[in-house]
């Protein structure tokens, strides 16, 4: 986790907002939102970001973060995961955060708990990701250890190892990439990862100055939802059709999607 991120700045005399956030001289980023199984959404922004990134300068350190919740509600987890693992940018260094789903679907095959609520948020897509299926002679209480003990015989050994290594953050420059945002409540060393990872109206209702501009996902909205404080780049791509990518380079700020 990055550090130092609050308390540090917080109450500093010059408020820092998104038109004057930059990334060191060199470096190029590259942020995606929640992808949720749309591996086909993927492989299409992919291939514009690999046109983009050819127009960078030479040397330039090149990026690529992904935000989380690569599971459910879109009907290819499996198939996402074994792109992201098989079929990496080349060029671009990757960063996977967590998403609360991601933690979810760990959760689940490490404890078989909470399986009813996973399922009902977009779990029952991954489970059919993976070809798990319900017999009809499973008696109707049984069903969720049965999810379960098949998952664990099915999901691959490597994407568990890949889901339970995600970073819960990461830093560059002015910038603080997490999959939800952060408390505004509470200094760094006192967020949690609930917080990271499933925090909604307490951050995005916030004009607090964070002392980085936060970049995340987790709540959707129609289009890049740019704030001075934060830029939220979740546009409900299993629904909507559109997987969002955040361009950052000094102090320039732009996007690409699947909608281009």
């Amino acid at each position: 986790m990055p550090v130092g991120v609050f308390g540090r700045i917080w109450g500093k005399s010059k408020r820092l907002t998104v038109e004057k956030a930059r990334v060191p001289a060199g470096d190029r980023i590259y942020a995606i939102g929640d992808i949720h199984g749309r591996v086909d959404l993927l492989k299409r922004l992919h291939d514009t970001i690999a046109l983009d990134a050819q127009t960078a300068a030479p040397n330039t350190r090149k990026t690529i973060i992904y935000l989380g919740d690569y599971v459910d509600r879109g009907f290819n987890s499996k198939e996402l995961i074994d792109y992201l693992l098989d079929n990496p940018l080349p060029g671009l260094a990757p960063v996977y955060l967590k998403g609360n789903h991601d933690e979810y679907f760990v959760n689940f095959i490490e404890t078989c708990n909470e399986g009813a609520p996973w399922l009902k948020y977009g779990g029952d897509a991954t489970v059919y990701s993976y070809g798990v299926r319900i017999a009809d002679d499973v008696a109707p209480d049984q069903r969720l250890e049965h999810i379960c003990e098949r998952l664990r015989e099915t999901v691959p050994e490597r994407h568990i190892d890949f889901l339970s290594q995600l970073k819960l953050a990461w830093t560059v420059g002015d910038f603080l990439f997490v999959h939800a945002g952060v408390h505004p409540d509470r200094p760094w060393d006192k967020q949690t990862s609930e917080d990271l990872l499933w925090i909604r109206d307490e951050f995005l209702e916030s004009d607090r100055d964070f002392g980085k501009i936060v970049v995340h996902g987790h709540s959707v909205s129609d289009g890049p939802d740019v704030r001075n404080n934060r830029i939220g780049i979740d546009t409900g791509a299993c629904y909507s059709n559109v997987l969002t990518c955040l361009v950052l380079e000094g102090d320039d700020k732009r996007f690409l999607s699947t909608s281009d």
